[in-house]
């Protein structure tokens, strides 16, 4: 009964390799993330990164926005290092990331890969001496670069241009599709610049943030046509809570269904205070709903109704996932494809039993004025039934043996599984 992560087609992207990740060319989609610490403060980037790394992201970048972050990154590399944390760092340059990198050589070797903004890596006659140096420092340290153009520092000169032209036309666009033309040309130009310097098609990913969920999607759509650059999604400026997720969500899933994106990341603006790792939990939900690639466990939950009066299937829908979560650490190391399972967690007779019968293991609890017994379906098949109290200890028991008895250890299994870091497992309503 366990799933498997879906084939969907793919757009043709040149492998970009990112340290040890490798970005396009068929291979799996790459969650990574973004600090929120002053670089500078060398303790606290290493504590966030460490954690957006734990959480899994594959790719981290950091900004390095002056001298003193410049010079704390190599500092930040080698504590990663000493803790066993490998996730490769991207520098986040804007305005002097060429001279941050020519007077900062440390900083230079020590980052993965370099992020650069043409629209604002320099202006009119300043502008490509300053662009060329960054693609030399990236020849001199082998590095990959990510040419990230934003609407909120698009190329105003090539911007104007595009409009004045547009605006002697006889059916001239409109202000967005012309705004959305500059984009596109701005990340294939600055692409086919650093090629002319000998930066090679497979040292170079693109993007093209926005911040409107219809302009995203078509700013892809035409620079996937245009290009068979590794492409990197993410709706800029999401925003925060369930109005980022739902938005980000919703641009990201249209483009991953046609095949567009090779790595992605959901800019959410966290609470004062929140766990920057929600951005990766929730990158990794919308890849694996999709089918697209498999990270945790998946908990099936019914969302209740008037005939679950009581929170118990709640409660325990809360426990499993809390136990897995406590036990993914070992798991994943130990159980390689125990990422695939799926758990169901129901509340009534409704739909508790098929629910239950199509995850590999489910549980269907008594609803208002039930019998109050709890039927356990193992891989179909009802297996036992629950009944009394200590019914979620029982029940962790019966995963935890399930998955001993379903998943080799890593050690038997094929030299060639692969497995990713997991998150929490997610919650999915059985639509009820």
């Amino acid at each position: 009964m366990t799933g498997s992560d879906q084939i969907l087609p793919r757009r043709t992207a040149v492998p970009v390799r990112i340290g040890d990740v490798v970005v396009g060319g068929g291979h799996p989609v790459v969650v990574q993330s973004m600090t929120n610490t002053d670089t500078a403060d060398v303790a606290a980037t290493v504590d966030q990164v460490a954690a957006l790394a734990a959480a899994g992201s594959e790719v981290v970048r950091i900004t390095v926005d002056r001298d003193e972050a410049a010079a704390a990154v190599p500092h930040i590399r080698d504590r990663l290092d000493a803790m066993g944390v490998s996730v490769p760092l991207v520098g986040d340059f804007h305005y002097i990331g060429h001279r941050l990198l020519t007077n900062h050589p440390a900083c230079a070797e020590a980052l993965a890969k370099y992020r650069i903004n043409p629209g604002n890596v320099g202006f009119r006659e300043k502008r490509d001496r300053q662009f060329g140096t960054m693609i030399e420092m990236a020849l001199k340290y082998d590095r990959p670069v990510r040419i990230g153009v934003n609407w909120g520092s698009l190329d105003q000169d090539l911007q104007a241009r595009l409009m004045d032209e547009n605006a002697v036309l006889p059916s001239p666009r409109t202000a967005a599709e012309v705004t959305r033309e500059a984009l596109v040309l701005s990340a294939v130009g600055s692409a086919l610049r650093a090629e002319e310097m000998g930066l090679g098609r497979d040292r170079i990913i693109l993007s093209c943030k926005v911040s409107d969920v219809q302009s995203l999607i078509a700013v892809y759509r035409a620079l996937a046509a245009r290009s068979d650059h590794a492409l990197h999604l993410g709706l800029t400026e999401a925003g925060m809570g369930s109005k980022g997720i739902v938005a980000s969500t919703a641009a990201l899933a249209v483009l991953l269904q046609e095949g567009i994106g090779d790595t992605i990341r959901v800019s959410l603006t966290p609470q004062p205070g929140g766990d920057r790792t929600e951005e990766v939990v929730v990158a990794q939900q919308i890849l694996q709903v999709m089918g697209i690639r498999s990270f945790a466990p998946m908990v099936a939950a019914c969302p209740g109704c008037g005939r679950t009066t009581s929170t118990y299937f709640q409660e325990l829908a809360g426990q499993i996932q809390d136990y897995i979560r406590a036990r993914m650490p070992v798991w994943r190391q130990e159980r390689p494809g125990v990422e695939l399972m799926n758990v169901a967690v129901m509340g009534c007779i409704v739909n508790g039993p098929g629910e239950s019968k199509h995850a590999d293991i489910g549980i269907s609890l008594p609803g208002t004025g039930e019998e109050p017994a709890a039927p356990v379906f193992i891989d179909g098949r009802k297996a036992m039934t629950l009944r009394g109290p200590g019914i979620a200890e029982a029940f962790q028991t019966i995963v935890e043996d399930y998955v001993t008895a379903r998943y080799a250890r890593a050690a038997d299994a094929p030299a060639d599984h692969a497995h990713t870091p997991d998150p929490a497992p997610t919650v999915a309503a059985d639509g009820r």
